[in-house]
């Protein structure tokens, strides 16, 4: 059906629009079926030990009512909401976040500028945001984005609908975004990492990516796809989220000890360009999700060490998505 919607982001607009059916029930677009995936687990535990003060989540999603899904899509979303995200975090000890645009709502960022700016209005430097935009936009609007918290522009081309620019355009994009201090994040099936070694090699702006560049534990740390990930990590212009353990381990389910020497090899190399995400709340999975309590007890067991933990969930995500460390103090009594 079609209706009038409204968001939120500041500039209060109105369009007419395609609102699909509410996140589930499996959709028939041409030949192609549009699947339900899997939701996160809603009853998250507290992890076995406790996260540095300030600890940043640089990896979520949020899927609210309300906000319409791209028709382009690749599957259907459960509802996880910012209420619920806050809930997570509560439980887990984890203070400030970094939105990053799912590709089921294709360029319309409103929902994560929404939730972000919620976040900030109540506790100031709480939230930051990574969007997908394509070629039309403007450097007015890219100032305005900027303003508001967005640090960087995700391309994403293992998601249908993820990615709204062509690959020659990229270049181009990064000239643009470089004024603004921002970086691009890259999501792409983990056989393709070789072949986009020139690309990387030739960004003008500072690069990060996600879910161990979706590198499979079972290959190993010698395998070229992960080899290559490595020498990303030693030239100096990759920031990498050792996140979705679930999604390149050899299940899905912990525990993901195969998971562990990427993770050492990564910190090996790149000391301090490395960062923790919870990929919340999982999307684009079918079989099991974990819960995320686990994936926090994870990261525990790969890095022991307090001054590390600290370099992963505070000092290098506050500089790289420019969030100001004071917000430890003030910050730890605002989770809820």
């Amino acid at each position: 059906m079609w209706r009038r919607a409204q968001y939120k982001t500041g500039r209060v607009t109105f369009r007419k629009q395609r609102v699909d059916p509410p996140f589930g029930g499996s959709k028939i677009t041409g030949m192609s079926e549009i699947r339900d995936c899997l939701p996160p687990d809603r009853n998250p535990r507290r992890p076995g030990f406790a996260l540095p003060k300030g600890s940043i989540d640089t990896h979520v999603h949020v899927f609210e009512p309300g906000y319409a899904l791209s028709p382009g899509r690749g599957y259907n979303p459960p509802y996880s909401t910012l209420a619920d995200l806050k809930r997570l975090h509560a439980t887990l000890g984890i203070d400030r976040v970094v939105f990053t645009q799912p590709s089921v709502y294709g360029t319309d960022n409103s929902a994560i500028l929404d939730a972000m700016a919620a976040l900030n209005a109540a506790t100031p430097d709480r939230a930051r945001a990574v969007v997908a935009l394509d070629m039309d936009v403007t450097e007015k609007r890219l100032a305005a984005l900027d303003a508001s918290g967005v640090r960087g522009v995700r391309l994403n081309t293992d998601n249908k609908g993820g990615m709204p620019i062509g690959i020659a355009e990229i270049p181009e994009l990064a000239a643009r975004i470089r004024p603004f201090g921002w970086h691009l994040e890259f999501l792409f099936p983990g056989k393709d990492i070789v072949g986009l070694m020139p690309l990387f090699a030739a960004l003008a702006v500072p690069m990060s990516i996600a879910h161990f560049a979706y590198q499979p534990a079972s290959a190993g740390v010698k395998a070229p796809g992960f080899r290559a990930l490595i020498e990303l990590a030693r030239r100096g212009n990759t920031w990498i989220k050792i996140s979705g353990a679930n999604r390149v381990a050899a299940t899905d389910l912990p525990p993901y000890d195969d998971v562990k020497p990427m993770a050492h090899a990564l910190i090996e190399a790149a000391p301090g360009r490395i960062m923790w995400g919870s990929d919340w709340p999982h999307p684009n999975k079918y079989v099991a999700n974990p819960n995320d309590g686990d994936l926090v007890d994870a990261f525990g067991d790969w890095v022991s060490d307090d001054a590390m933990r600290r370099k992963i969930m505070v000092d290098t995500p506050a500089a790289f998505y420019r969030l100001t460390a004071g917000f430890r103090e003030a910050g730890a009594a605002s989770r809820a």
